[in-house]
């Protein structure tokens, strides 16, 4: 039988949809594109914003076009947090939430025999273990992801992803360093630390996201070791120190913002102020100047003024970000900000998101255009590109293999904005 899957969101999801592949793979069916006919269709659903779950529910329904007769599956986020507004839409067979990902083939196959629609899904705050480590490692671009964590222990107002992954579950870091280990003698010499919350490595287990780097360093072979995104609040010394000291450290840090309020900052439950977020920024470019400082920003939540967005552009503006994300708010389930009043209306969200969205264009381009000429690390990808230590990636057909870190002279002409 054929299968075919969909990953929306993050990279979470990613990990989680190769290690689904691998088992349907391994037990004999074979995998196709999502756009081909096949007879199993897994969706692995995003939640984090509205925009998240009308996509599933597209993917969902381009399955079901594709072949009427298919068996069709939701799993992932939305399926964790919505199932029965999931099972309720006639295209939709089974739905499996986060709690049973790793149970998906024993699913599909128990209800092909029996043709029972249903919904599996648990506790996600039961779960205590990061199930499966061992084969989750997403590759893109040549570059391994390493899957170190997942969960949430801090609960800010406006996010469902703790309600969608659960609590925080680090991985051994004896597994860690183990995979990485078999990476590096692949000839791998880039690795990336992932999580849902990298920063909150190690809570469960009683060590830190530094020692965990501070292992994975005595690796012989690898030259770079990339850090997802981070939460400043959640930055212990030791990692913090090793981030602006220790150059095997890839100079390019993604700290989200969310906003440039204290006001909102604290309504948010963020847990520093903006004068915390620039210091930190500050520190980090002192000591390496190279650095690619990216950030998270929503815009329009609940009651967030002109004012309020005024603040954030300034912080934007004065802040030298290499690069930003940025979402228009929008209530998801559970939260406690989905309960708040003063909500802002969608065309004030639309022009406010332009102009950040713009403004973060101009700093992309002022980021690249100052590291024009400087020769930096850069790590080889399979399509003939390079991705350069602080994250620009660059246009150059280099006889080394994909994998290998080398040096490259940065030119506007092969930088991609």
């Amino acid at each position: 039988m054929k299968v075919a899957l969909k990953t929306l969101g993050c990279r979470m999801n990613q990990f989680d949809t190769d290690l689904i592949r691998s088992e349907f793979a391994n037990r004999g069916y074979e995998v196709v594109p999502f756009e081909d006919v096949a007879d199993i269709y897994i969706v692995n659903t995003c939640t984090v914003t509205c925009g998240g779950d009308r996509s599933s529910r597209q993917a969902i329904y381009q399955a079901k076009r594709k072949n009427p007769r298919a068996v069709v599956v939701a799993t992932g986020c939305y399926a964790q947090v919505k199932p029965q507004e999931l099972l309720s839409l006639k295209e939709v067979d089974l739905v499996v939430g986060n709690t049973h990902k790793a149970e998906i083939l024993k699913v599909v196959e128990e209800f092909l025999e029996k043709r029972e629609k249903k919904a599996v899904v648990g506790e996600i705050f039961r779960e205590n273990t990061l199930k499966a480590f061992d084969i989750v490692t997403f590759f893109e671009e040549s570059r391994p992801f390493l899957k170190v964590q997942e969960g949430c222990n801090k609960f800010c107002t406006f996010c469902v992803i703790p309600f969608a992954r659960g609590k925080v579950r680090s991985a051994d870091p004896d597994k860690v360093v183990e995979q990485v280990r078999i990476l590096a003698d692949q000839g791998f010499e880039e690795i990336v630390l992932s999580g849902t919350q990298l920063s909150q490595y190690g809570w469960d287990i009683g060590i830190s996201l530094g020692d965990l780097i501070e292992r994975i360093l005595r690796v012989e072979g690898i030259k770079l070791v990339r850090l997802s995104s981070l939460h400043i609040g959640e930055i212990d010394k030791k990692t913090f120190e090793m981030m602006i000291s220790e150059e095997r450290i890839a100079p390019h840090f993604h700290l989200s913002l969310q906003s440039g309020s204290d006001r909102i900052l604290e309504l948010m439950n963020r847990g520093y102020t903006v004068k915390d977020y620039a210091q930190t920024v500050e520190e980090i470019l002192k000591a390496r100047p190279i650095s690619a400082i990216g950030t998270d920003i929503i815009v329009g939540f609940p009651s967030e003024t002109e004012e309020d967005f005024r603040e954030t552009l300034k912080l934007v503006e004065d802040l030298p970000f290499a690069y930003l994300h940025v979402f228009p708010y929008s209530d998801r389930p559970f939260t406690k900000a989905s309960k708040m009043g003063n909500k802002v209306p969608e065309k004030v969200k639309k022009e406010r998101l332009k102009r950040l969205l713009q403004l973060g264009e101009e700093k992309r381009k002022e980021f690249i255009v100052k590291n024009h000429g400087k020769v930096l690390r850069s790590t080889v990808l399979s399509d003939g590109r390079v991705l350069t230590e602080n994250y620009i990636y660059l246009k150059k057909s280099l006889p080394e293999r994909a994998g290998r870190v080398v040096k490259v002279k940065v030119s506007l002409d092969d930088a991609e904005l």
